[in-house]
């Protein structure tokens, strides 16, 4: 090999100048440069990957900022529908007391000797010996031991029997403890309404010591008799559902089914004063 370019050493020095004139030649004529292409070859994979790298920067930083500017969206979307909710509830209660108060205007209407307070239903009692409702007024509001409960209506819901502060408990007509005059408002004839453990399961109470010469018929509505001054006359209990003969065969009572829906009431306005 050293003999080859001793001896050939001045040809290839030759061909090389040529070589590089030719080149410069045509760089200098066709704008063709070897070296700067040789160096773009070599730089556009790492051009690929620079660019690849910024675009997936540029992608992560948008979803960032889109996924902040979506929740301040959603956590603005919340808040709206929760003041909706607000307003719908308030609305709701709006309506419900409008409701109250135009049944008390009704109430006053039709007895304006008695006075009321509306009153919630807070509690009922659990058990199948005793029909009790507890509800949010107590002495505090006037309430007392056996004012008179009504539905909406001006149907009789039961007793108070015990008045705390701010709450009292309400023994309902369906009780077997409670126990008050009758009239039949048809006849005008008196009896005595009393709770029966063997109805109260099925929301009836009874009707008892009718005189003998009543003549009861199925759908007869009965009231309050208002006989001792205890309880207000005309109260609306319920109507006549069936009658009965006791085992005497001489003595008679009726299945009074309640006008008020006693299992279901919500809202009902206690007697604090009948006028007496």
């Amino acid at each position: 090999m050293k003999q080859f370019f001793r001896n050939n050493g001045g040809l290839l020095l030759v061909a090389a100048v040529l070589l590089a004139a030719v080149l410069a030649l045509g760089a200098q004529i066709l704008g063709f440069n070897p070296l700067t292409n040789v160096l773009e070859v070599l730089a556009t994979p790492f051009r690929a990957a620079s660019s690849a790298v910024t675009n997936w920067t540029q992608a992560q930083y948008d979803k960032a900022f889109r996924y902040e500017e979506l929740a301040a969206e959603n956590e603005a979307l919340r808040q709206r529908v929760a003041e909706l909710e607000r307003d719908a509830i308030a609305g709701q209660d709006a309506v419900r007391e409008n409701e109250r108060m135009k049944d008390l205007l009704g109430l006053h209407e039709a007895r304006p000797e008695l006075q009321y307070r509306d009153a919630a239903v807070v509690r009922r009692s659990a058990s199948n010996w005793a029909s009790n409702l507890t509800i949010d007024r107590g002495t505090l509001e006037g309430v007392e031991v056996n004012d008179c409960v009504i539905d909406q209506y001006g149907h009789l819901v039961g007793v108070v029997t015990e008045a705390n502060p701010n709450s009292s408990v309400v023994t309902t007509i369906l009780d077997p403890t409670l126990e008050l005059g009758g009239r039949v408002a048809r006849t005008d004839e008196d009896a005595i309404l009393e709770g029966d453990f063997s109805l109260m399961l099925d929301g009836l109470l009874r009707l008892s010591f009718l005189p003998e010469e009543a003549k009861l018929v199925t759908g007869d509505q009965i009231t309050t008799s208002g006989l001792g001054g205890v309880y207000p006359p005309g109260l609306v209990v319920g109507s006549v559902r069936t009658l009965y003969v006791e085992e005497d065969g001489v003595s008679r009572y009726a299945q009074v089914q309640p006008a008020a829906d006693i299992a279901n009431v919500q809202n009902v306005y206690v007697i604090v004063d009948y006028g007496e």
